[in-house]
């Protein structure tokens, strides 16, 4: 008899432990044309204790027709390959570091140094890669592995149940071409502001501010960010804001309503400061007469 007892004592729990899995990021459901859909905001780093999700996203992926993210990053890898290296790496290593001045390759080489990385092993990166692999490290560094981000969680779910499909907003052709797109001298600037910004602590401080909001579904702290990031004249801050932000929501917000017209309970999942601020993609919808509701 005890055993029994037992049994249906963990069961109870582990359904009590999963209905409390904790509301992390920030989850809109956005009707329009008869349809709705949720638009959850994901972070691209994660760590084994964020799974599984809290319910209502894992209820409406299970009921989801299609899964939308930015890129579907195991949809393609040699694509991914191939445009990395038509955008991010240079043909000749000497338009790399090697091709900078003395001291200023010294400065930054002695600085990637102090961040772990082997400049010998970055000679054929496009300074904006480089900024890219800085800003995993830091991830590391606040214990997060990008092979645990949101957004491919969500993907792994979407195939194993075999019924989701799965799109994409964007292409990782178009995101590289799009970082690759500043000039050259702008990203080595980029670089050094980068580098500048870990050796004082700012980078780290404010990427566990955002991975903080995320974890805590923080809405008051997801609007400082917001602000700050609008009020930011760097060259990172802007490049941040223009480039990485308000160009991509517009056409994001676009095929979101192209999205909703054609079908139900889709389920709709980005990076989350796309969701934040005046530009970010709940505003530009509700602009486009789409009803947005926040649940988190």
């Amino acid at each position: 008899m005890r055993r029994p007892i037992i049994v249906v004592f963990f069961s109870l729990f582990l359904l009590a432990f999963q209905a409390l899995a904790a509301e992390r990021g920030a989850l809109f459901k956005v009707s329009g044309s008869g349809h709705s859909l949720y638009l959850y905001g994901t972070i691209h780093a994660g760590r084994p204790d964020f799974y599984p999700l809290e319910p209502r996203i894992r209820q409406a992926l299970e009921a989801a027709p299609t899964l939308a993210l930015e890129i579907d990053t195991a949809r393609d890898p040699a694509a991914m390959a191939a445009a990395l290296q038509q955008h991010g790496m240079y043909g000749n290593p000497r338009l790399g570091l090697a091709g900078l001045a003395p001291e200023r390759r010294q400065r930054i080489e002695t600085a990637l140094k102090r961040q772990g990385l082997d400049p010998a092993a970055l000679k054929q990166l496009k300074p904006w890669m480089i900024v890219m692999t800085l800003a995993v490290i830091d991830a590391a560094k606040m214990g997060y592995d990008p092979r645990l981000g949101v957004d491919s969680h969500l993907a792994e779910q979407a195939r194993s149940k075999g019924k989701t499909r799965i799109a994409e907003l964007e292409s990782i052709g178009y995101q590289a071409a799009l970082l690759d797109r500043l000039k050259d001298e702008d990203q080595w600037k980029l670089l050094e502001e980068t580098l500048e910004h870990m050796a004082s602590g700012r980078q780290l401080r404010e990427s566990r501010e955002l991975f903080d909001a995320y974890e805590r579904a923080d809405q008051a702290a997801l609007e400082r960010i917001a602000q700050r990031m609008e009020e930011d004249d760097s060259i990172s801050g802007k490049f941040m804001r223009e480039l990485l932000m308000d160009e991509r929501n517009g056409p994001m917000a676009d095929k979101i309503v192209s999205l909703l017209g054609r079908e139900n309970n889709a389920v709709v999942a980005v990076g989350l400061l796309h969701l934040v601020g005046k530009r970010g993609v709940p505003e530009l919808l509700r602009k486009r007469g789409i009803k947005v509701e926040r649940i988190y």
